[in-house]
């Protein structure tokens, strides 16, 4: 297994636990909190899409554009509210995911291995220093909002899905 193999597995596998975790959410369980001081996984998501599309263009060409208005809605200011009509509907989000997944997919499969260790964008310094580290912070940052729907999950009756 290759690096781009690795990032493409990384990829992968948490989009197929993130989606597990959230296929059989409703509109209005996406919008609970798992904790007052936590952002509901609406937000949470939007905010994946946001950083993910950052991340993955500062890696290559090909990510298509989000929806116009998109990261606005998904900004720091706007993770306090708890009104579904400021944000995205959940099936609309999942697509929006699933759509980008595959252009980051392709621009992470087409990366040379010099590419890799090209500086991060000065933005992402502190978390990506090279292109390297923010390929595989694009799966890992999606696992790391997981574990707060699975509380949200618990706090639902669901059942354990994975």
């Amino acid at each position: 297994m290759d690096i781009r193999e690795a990032f493409v597995t990384n990829l992968k596998t948490s989009a197929m636990v993130c989606g597990t975790y959230l296929a059989d959410l409703t509109d209005e369980e996406a919008m609970q909190r798992p904790h007052p001081e936590c952002n509901h996984i609406n937000w949470q998501v939007g905010h994946l899409i946001a950083s993910e599309h950052a991340m993955a263009s500062a890696c290559g060409d090909g990510i298509p554009a989000l929806p116009e208005g998109f990261a606005d809605k998904y900004s720091r200011e706007t993770a306090g509210s708890d009104n579904a009509n400021d944000f995205v509907p959940k099936s609309m989000l999942m697509k929006i995911a699933a759509r980008q997944h595959e252009a980051v997919l392709d621009v992470i499969v087409g990366m040379s291995d010099e590419d890799f260790d090209k500086p991060g964008p000065e933005s992402m310094k502190a978390y990506a220093p090279t292109l390297g580290a923010l390929a595989n912070m694009m799966g890992s940052h999606w696992m790391m909002h997981a574990g707060q729907w699975v509380v949200v999950r618990r706090q639902l009756g669901r059942d354990v899905v994975i």
